[in-house]
């Protein structure tokens, strides 16, 4: 089982933020993240790392969330010791655990479980668990529907030393550790759409007779689309239309179910469901990707936890009544219906039509520049015969990273930044020189004295104490398999992996031919506890430090195509925008400049080509997908990636250009550019460009001037450098 990066990234602040000061830790994490793969991850993990350890996972009455999320376990996890409420009342909480437990069990008036008689109740079984030495940590899922005196009364019982609380939208996010997944990221690794679509060719003056009518028409229509898309790149998935109607309104409800009718859709042939308290049908396997209904009508709420990867449209119906704008019923459109994106404008997206302002206006608010009109615009008939060469991965599949090249990268590293050699104890000198502790028994930290004032300075008068720990391989086992752990989730490594990388590189048994140390076992343990934090950085610092000896990828792994600009685009924008304007260099008719989104350096650089007297036009690439222009790269692990440089111009002298932008240059010279491969694609453009006789580079903004600069020979995180020339100097 592979996690994406981002949830790699999730799961190691988790596991941090068991160390933190504070109780409460909340988890921001969008639908479609894959909430539960992350939770059930860390906790299956930090099971194997500490002993004595119960998980309980509480989840909302509705839905059978509590035994859903259990079954995601057991099979992410074949030999996770699960259990729901009814195991627990039979045999108690057990060491390592994972109780997945409904809160209507212990809240709702009527139940069982905390009542006495003569079988033990459930607060018994937390006593007995206590009084055994067990410590509790608990989740709370879907943590926004459960903030109330009765639900802290329930957490209370556990006596847990850390709690967290799993939310899309989580509320009263106060003295707590927030970890907070970006939607960015969830979008980048294909798991959710990638923008929301709002009221796509509708005009801003059009004239309706029947609004009901007309937004369905416009959902039916954008279904059969998609339909035939899916068709087309042979996945058989049946986009789902989700009609959502005002509560107590069965007036609109008989008004969508006749204009359905008329299109032979119904509840009689299966293609139409309906899914209201008082009211459900043709609801059993909708959730499956080729399930007949073709559009679903509900109310305001949807029950929690409803996961129907194939919904694809959301058709908003008003009344005169406000109604509260709510997160979640976005995010069930959100979903990709197979987690991965198919590089497809139309099926990557998804759509919502409605004639409620304030319904519009919230989701834009709330999804910023996720949510954004759209209009299908034509490349101009000069530009349809402009070809590149471009590159792809040969193999298509997501092959992980590969150990052999992760062991010669870090092993390369030490090299390069400690100058290590082939003397293994003059290595171990070295490496004691720069910091690195040496000891058989673990070294922790601390200080002792008296502070007057809470200030810095006179904290850092008090008196540095070590203390000392016996080390006991068995006793500190599971220690040592946490660092580790958390060293290779930062690295996209499984611990197996990473366990057989320390080992060939500083155990003695090792017999390969760049190890850096000779340790006993014990030794290694000890170095693996004593310098767990600068092992990390030193090793996910070796995946980007770029190294001359590192080669480019293999040309046998590389594909080449001949790109050619996209005769059509779903061009998204921001329709607020404050009169908008039409670019004279964009090869599509009907280009704005307030495309959306676009970056603070994609902005400026767009001005600059509008305003050039030397550049004739441009073209802004995609960022992912086959119909758009990329050259391959290679990190130090071996990982094969993409890059899809931003923008393709021409000078009117005829040359061709290709840029990449990325963040500035503070006033002070400090670098914003957070892409940790930027030499690396900067190598991979140079390449190319030599190769296909083309011009290019990166482009910056220097904030201490206001101007941009380019980049072209050789790559420099130093704008005082050479290296970076005036951008109006170089093309005009």
């Amino acid at each position: 089982m592979e996690l994406k990066n981002f949830q790699y990234e999730t799961v190691l602040k988790l596991k941090d933020a068991m160390n933190a000061s504070v109780q409460n830790v909340v988890l921001k994490s969008p639908t479609g993240s894959g909430k539960t793969l992350m939770l059930t991850y860390f906790m299956n993990d930090f099971c194997r790392s500490f002993p004595k350890t119960v998980f309980v996972w509480l989840t909302p009455g509705k839905g059978n969330l509590e035994e859903q999320s259990k079954k995601k376990m057991d099979m992410y996890f074949p030999n996770a010791n699960t259990k729901l409420i009814g195991d627990v009342m039979t045999t108690g909480f057990e060491e390592n655990d994972c109780c997945f437990i409904n809160w209507e069990m212990l809240t709702k008036s009527g139940n069982n479980a905390l009542k006495e008689g003569e079988r033990k109740n459930f607060k018994e079984h937390i006593e007995t668990a206590l009084e055994n030495g067990l410590v509790f940590k608990v989740i709370v899922d879907e943590s926004h529907q459960n903030d109330s005196i009765k639900a802290k009364e329930i957490i209370d019982l556990f006596g847990a030393d850390k709690i967290i609380r799993a939310s899309a939208t989580p509320k009263n996010v106060t003295d707590a550790t927030l970890i907070e997944v970006k939607e960015e990221d969830v979008i980048a690794e294909g798991l959710i759409k990638k923008l929301l679509i709002v009221n796509e060719d509708i005009q801003q003056k059009e004239n309706v007779k029947n609004e009901i009518e007309f937004l369905l028409e416009k959902a039916v229509a954008k279904q059969n689309a998609l339909r035939n898309e899916y068709l087309k790149i042979h996945a058989y998935i049946n986009p789902l239309i989700v009609v959502q109607i005002p509560n107590k309104n069965d007036v609109l409800l008989e008004q969508v179910e006749r204009y359905f009718e008329s299109k032979e859709i119904s509840y009689e042939n299966g293609s139409l469901a309906v899914w209201i308290s008082e009211k459900k049908e043709n609801l059993d396997g909708i959730e499956n990707l080729n399930a007949p209904p073709i559009a679903v009508i509900i109310k305001q709420a949807i029950a929690t936890g409803w996961d129907c990867p194939r919904a694809h449209i959301l058709v908003k119906l008003r009344d005169n009544m406000s109604e509260t704008f709510e997160i979640q019923t976005i995010g069930r459109i959100r979903r990709m219906p197979e987690a991965m994106h198919y590089e497809n404008d139309l099926l990557d997206n998804c759509y919502l039509y409605t004639f409620d302002e304030k319904f519009t206006e919230e989701a834009r608010r709330e999804l910023g520049e996720g949510a954004l009109n759209a209009a299908k615009l034509y490349l101009k008939p000069e530009f349809k015969n402009f070809t590149l060469k471009g590159e792809y991965k040969t193999d298509l599949e997501n092959i992980p990273r590969d150990g052999t090249l992760a062991i010669e990268a870090i092993a390369e590293h030490f090299q390069k930044i400690y100058k290590v050699g082939k003397s293994v104890k003059e290595n171990l000198k070295i490496l004691e020189t720069h910091g690195y502790a040496f000891s058989e028994n673990i070294v922790k930290h601390t200080v002792s004295g008296e502070v007057r004032l809470t200030q810095k300075s006179d904290f850092d008068k008090l008196n540095k104490l070590d203390y000392i720990t016996k080390l006991d391989t068995h006793e500190h086992g599971r220690m040592f398999h946490h660092e580790l752990s958390n060293i290779g989730l930062k690295i996209g490594l499984p611990y197996d992996q990473m366990n057989l990388i320390i080992r060939r590189l500083f155990g003695k048994e090792s017999s390969f031919s760049k190890k850096i140390l000779s340790l006993e076992i014990k030794q290694l343990y000890a170095f693996v506890l004593n310098n767990s934090d600068k092992l990390r950085f030193d090793i996910v610092d070796s995946m980007s430090d770029y190294l001359t000896q590192i080669q480019m990828p293999n040309p046998d792994k590389i594909t080449t195509f001949d790109f050619t600009i996209p005769r059509d685009f779903l061009f998204t924008y921001n329709g607020k925008a404050k009169a908008p304007k039409t670019s004279k260099k964009n090869v599509y008719e009907g280009y704005l400049n307030s495309a959306a989104p676009r970056s603070a350096p994609e902005k400026l650089f767009e001005k600059y080509l509008e305003k050039s007297n030397s550049v004739k036009w441009f073209y802004k690439n995609g960022d992912k997908g086959s119909e758009y222009f990329s050259i391959v790269y290679r990190d130090n692990f071996g990982k094969l990636k993409s890059f899809y440089p931003d923008y393709i111009i021409e000078t009117t002298d005829g040359k061709t250009w290709i840029i990449e932008t990325k963040g500035g240059f503070k006033a002070s010279g400090n670098s914003e550019d957070i892409d940790k491969f930027s030499k690396f694609k900067f190598e991979a453009l140079k390449i190319y460009l030599a190769k296909h006789n083309l011009k290019g580079g990166f482009v910056r903004q220097n904030k201490n001037d206001m101007d941009l600069y380019i980049c072209t020979e050789n790559y420099s995180d130093d704008i005082g450098s050479n290296d970076w020339k005036s951008l109006e100097d170089v093309l005009g």
